[in-house]
């Protein structure tokens, strides 16, 4: 083996203090090296999907700082926000030819406080309050409504009763001093009403675990809030697996929110949608979450009942650990919706609830969304693959994605 010339000289002939020159040379080019690399790191919105980031501020809209320690290492730019399906592509197909993103509990956010003079003491499930989990693209809330304090409040509570400590509401709107009249189902009803006055193309369903027994009670809450004007009647809903109205339709005529209810009288005495007459549904919670198996909640009709023209597929713990949300709201989650469309007679998801729905090892929630949509489209497995109007299975492979609209920027055929 020949000795590189290079090192031979540099043992036979240099002196220690040129030595030590060359080290401090190497130093120098060593730091400058360094100091360039960094130069040249992403930061100031530039930040792609997975790039190591410090703040939210370095990454591309769209994105935001995140770390995920069961996942990777530091904190990296990860999705923050939904293709709009139809900004992208279109808008002129039945109701349940798309899929959502559903927040499981909506309204138990973190650090929201309590509103009821008592410390909370129960579980949370989301991290941002309701407009912000709308304008990140959001389209389908599951309530809980209870009847407490004379009112309708949102509460995460047990036995079918809400209490002091499991009340909540959202933080940043009207409030009446302690003592005064709470409202807090109606503050959210609002928030909801609000984003659909300021995007007059956008649905909105809300899905309720409904406790309310006070006669009338949901109907004078949806009144009161404004939202009544935007009610699709349950006289359009289809019942033995008819498609839905068309998007397009839905949106002339300004019948953009869906609300079903848990409790099936409530269809005939409110004319609110008994939500199984509807949809199917796998089972939430820990059952819900077994590779490789999807069965039904006790209260839909099983997976392949095709008269329901509707499928949810929950897919989180009985008990929320944000800390693990990242996972689970990744591969395995995706892998499920695969299971679940099986289970359902090779159909997709129209609704996939989550906890803590930007949590995310890259993609997450978002990306699982963008693969039902795909597939509900276009056959293909992420809905930027789909072209613009067509329900072919012709797939696109090379895809360019501006995150700050889910506009597409290139689609190569």
């Amino acid at each position: 083996m020949h000795t590189p010339i290079g090192f031979s000289v540099y043992h036979s002939w240099t002196s220690p203090h040129l030595c030590q020159m060359d080290l401090r040379a190497s130093l120098v080019l060593i730091t400058a090296s360094l100091f360039f690399s960094v130069a040249k790191a992403c930061s100031n919105g530039d930040c792609k999907l997975l790039d190591p980031c410090s703040s939210d501020g370095n990454c591309q809209a769209g994105l935001y700082c995140f770390s995920c320690p069961l996942e990777f290492s530091g904190s990296r730019c990860v999705r923050s926000t939904t293709t709009n399906q139809f900004k992208l592509l279109n808008n002129t197909l039945p109701f349940n030819k798309y899929a959502f993103l559903t927040t499981h509990n909506a309204y138990a956010i973190e650090g929201e406080p309590s509103h009821t003079g008592v410390p909370r003491i129960t579980f949370t499930n989301q991290e941002d309050d309701i407009t912000q989990q709308l304008n990140n693209g959001v389209r389908s809330l599951m309530l809980d409504t209870y009847d407490f304090q004379g009112d309708v409040w949102l509460c995460h509570s047990y036995g079918g009763k809400c209490y002091d400590i499991t009340a909540f509401g959202e933080a940043g709107l009207r409030r009446a001093p302690k003592g005064g009249n709470r409202e807090p189902a109606i503050d959210t009803l609002k928030e909801i009403e609000a984003f659909l006055s300021a995007n007059p193309t956008e649905i909105v369903t809300v899905i309720l675990e409904d406790y309310v027994q006070a006669p009338n009670g949901l109907t004078k809450v949806f009144t009161d809030s404004g939202l009544i004007k935007y009610w699709f009647p349950l006289e359009n809903m289809p019942k033995n697996g008819q498609d839905w109205p068309l998007v397009s339709d839905m949106v002339a005529n300004n019948q953009r929110l869906l609300v079903f209810t848990s409790i099936r009288s409530k269809e005939e005495s409110e004319g609110i949608a008994y939500q199984w007459n509807y949809m199917v549904e796998n089972q939430y919670g820990d059952g819900g979450m077994h590779a490789g198996n999807c069965p039904n909640r006790t209260e839909s009709s099983p997976l392949d009942d095709r008269t329901k023209s509707l499928v949810l597929v929950n897919y989180f713990p009985t008990i929320p650990f944000k800390q693990i949300a990242c996972e689970h709201n990744s591969a395995n989650l995706i892998n499920m919706l695969h299971t679940c469309f099986g289970a359902a007679g090779n159909r997709w998801a129209n609704f996939v609830a989550v906890n803590f729905y930007k949590r995310s090892n890259g993609g997450g929630a978002f990306q699982a969304l963008d693969t039902l949509n795909g597939e509900l489209l276009c056959g293909c497995d992420d809905v930027h693959a789909c072209v613009n109007g067509s329900t072919s299975s012709a797939c696109n492979h090379e895809i360019n994605v501006d995150h700050s609209q889910g506009h597409l920027v290139r689609l190569v055929l």
